[in-house]
């Protein structure tokens, strides 16, 4: 297997600005499923933080009382107690959107104050475009006297309320506001992942690089006397990077990345990055057997069609989508606006592969929908991505993503002939929890066609269950058909703007995008 066949060679991830290299190998990348998962073991990894040891962050929202752990420490203790004891605390946190929008401005500027309180520093960052955000979300953790113990996290989990459930999806007792039908504590799936090896000082260069932008962190004048007055407006300089971490297993990382094209450009990024659409575009020109998708969002028609071309091209070709039922906003207007994209890109899915095309919603066993806020694919179960962008042209385009593209040199032994050993597992994994089966007993599902097989009979025998009254046992699984969206001409005429304009809008340069090139 030749790397540059499924990572985007340096020219191809199209921004010769950057320090990134184009890949680096012998990391060992560990999947983090469930926020629970992912929290506690954060919270252990920055109680061994000490003197002069690195604690880089970057997050979309940031609540300062959200528990890592069922006891405790709360995001912002965890953080101050290691910046008390020596390590060097470094933060961007987006500034937000006003809180009545359901944003997170008030929670992210406390969790900002509360690290700059116990010697640590956050910034505030909203070198975005308009109605942008940073919608990364990483942790890189590096130690000045063990690089062994380096690690960086990746992938779609805020350090907030909501994030922190489990397997058997009941919600984080600390829950953030979602529409009505998922309960007082929604249920929420989601991926993060763990990297130790060299590919940990990739993920530090993405930090830096935004750290050491010039530019200010807002340009209102009022936020930035404020920030001044706080200090919350200081950049102490980093300290000069250590060398990479020693290799530490068999897995190829590729970083991929979405910075929006700016009248005030990133220097690092001039003409913005879309790595992460340039990469779905090469490798799903690879794509032959299976697509496994879990994604959180709408999705748009430019962003769709090159899963639709690989439909077209490839007859055995199947895709196995997993989204939320219901979306994060429930107005008149926000509701209809969240559903037009993903109804369009259905259908032309459907059209597409007629047949081999599943979508899945999730619930859990007492019958609440679970909020799929998870952002990850599998391609042939050689290529695996997980990160912070979704399937959508805000994501590839608008605000700044950061995701782990890997590719695992250790075949994997189980026909059929071909997977990798880190993509598959992957699969079989998420699967897993979806069919209610046991982890170790999914060899049958090594096969594509089986796969997509038994994921519809799951779905059907649950839906008939609810179609039957919810009579007798509940079958096994926690997979449902998910509806087609249905709008109505006058909503969906109304709504029409607020999609085009607010949720999901097009950061391009104009020269792609009047030629529809990311």
């Amino acid at each position: 297997m030749r790397l540059d066949d499924w990572f985007l060679t340096g020219p191809e991830r199209g921004n010769d600005a950057t320090r990134l290299m184009p890949w680096t190998e012998g990391n060992l990348v560990r999947p983090l499923v469930h926020g629970a998962t992912y929290f506690a073991e954060l919270a252990a990894r920055m109680a061994g933080l000490g003197k002069d040891d690195l604690l880089l962050f970057a997050d979309w929202r940031g609540d300062p009382d959200e528990r890592l752990t069922p006891d405790g420490p709360e995001v912002a203790a965890a953080m101050a107690r290691a910046a008390e004891k020596g390590a060097l605390v470094r933060g961007l946190i987006w500034r937000s959107h006003l809180d009545f929008l359901r944003f997170s401005s008030a929670e992210n500027r406390h969790l900002g104050e509360d690290i700059e309180a116990a010697g640590g520093q956050a910034l505030l960052d909203t070198r975005v475009r308009h109605g942008g955000s940073h919608h990364q979300k990483f942790v890189v953790l590096r130690h000045d006297r063990g690089p062994d113990g380096d690690v960086a996290f990746v992938g779609g989990i805020d350090l907030c309320h909501s994030r922190r459930d489990d397997a058997e999806h009941l919600g984080d007792p600390q829950a953030a506001p979602m529409p009505g039908v998922y309960g007082e504590r929604p249920p929420w799936h989601d991926i993060q992942v763990a990297i130790s090896g060299p590919a940990v000082a990739e993920v530090e260069k993405v930090f830096c690089e935004r750290w050491e932008d010039p530019a200010p962190e807002t340009r209102q004048p009022l936020r930035r006397l404020h920030d001044r007055m706080t200090r919350m407006a200081d950049v102490p300089p980093l300290p000069e990077p250590g060398p990479p971490p020693p290799a530490a297993g068999t897995h190829a990382v590729q970083l991929l990345r979405t910075y929006p094209h700016l009248r005030h450009a990133y220097p690092f990024a001039p003409e913005g990055e879309r790595s992460v659409a340039r990469a779905y575009h090469k490798v799903l020109t690879r794509a032959r057997s299976l697509v496994y998708l879990e994604d959180q969002y709408l999705w748009s028609t430019e962003v769709i069609e090159p899963f639709a071309e690989a439909l077209e091209r490839e007859p055995a070709l199947r895709m196995i989508i997993v989204v939320p039922r219901h979306p994060d906003q429930d107005g008149w207007l926000a509701g209809p606006a969240s559903l037009i994209g993903r109804s369009e890109a259905l259908a032309r899915l459907m059209h597409a592969g007629e047949g081999r095309v599943a979508i899945y919603d999730l619930e859990n066993h007492r019958g609440t929908p679970v909020y799929v806020h998870a952002k990850a694919c599998v391609v042939d179960d050689v290529w695996a991505n997980v990160g912070s962008d979704n399937v959508n042209l805000r994501s590839w385009t608008f605000d700044s993503e950061l995701s782990c593209a890997v590719l695992d040199a250790e075949p994997d032994p189980r026909p059929p002939s071909g997977a990798r050993r880190f993509a598959r597992d992957l699969r079989l994994t998420l699967a897993a929890e979806h069919l209610d089966r046991d982890p170790g007993d999914m060899d049958d599902l090594c096969d594509p066609e089986r796969a997509f097989e038994v994921f519809a009979e799951s779905a059907a025998r649950l839906e008939a269950w609810h179609q039957g009254g919810c009579r007798g046992p509940r079958p096994p699984g926690r997979l449902r058909p998910h509806p087609s969206p249905g709008l109505g001409r006058v909503r969906r005429a109304m709504a029409m703007p607020l999609y085009r304009i607010v949720v999901d809008p097009d950061g391009r340069p104009p020269r792609l995008r009047r030629s529809n090139e990311f």
